[in-house]
């Protein structure tokens, strides 16, 4: 992955298929984007309804969406997490 001047990456796990994914960011990225892109990228499929999902950082739910990354407190090598909305059934 090559990072061009004034980005850094970040690392978000998506649960649903246990899976990370690092994504090259700017500071003014906001965690909508970077949820998109890391379940088009985990899920690898088309029409993912981003409302089931949420992101946490630092162990707390993200609720407003449309912040940057930065003033999330976020730098280079943070990690975020994406999993559903609602809690998966256990067979």
């Amino acid at each position: 992955m090559t990072v061009v001047p004034g980005t850094f990456t970040v690392r978000v796990m998506v649960t649903d298929v246990w899976d990370q994914v690092v994504l090259a960011v700017t500071p003014a990225t906001t965690v909508a984007e970077v949820k998109r892109e890391a379940l088009s990228r985990a899920l690898r499929r088309a029409g993912i309804a981003l409302e089931d999902y949420i992101v946490k950082f630092q162990g707390a739910q993200v609720l407003d969406e449309s912040v940057g990354v930065a003033d999330l407190g976020a730098g280079p090598n943070s990690p975020f997490i994406v999993l559903p909305l609602r809690r998966q059934a256990v067979r």
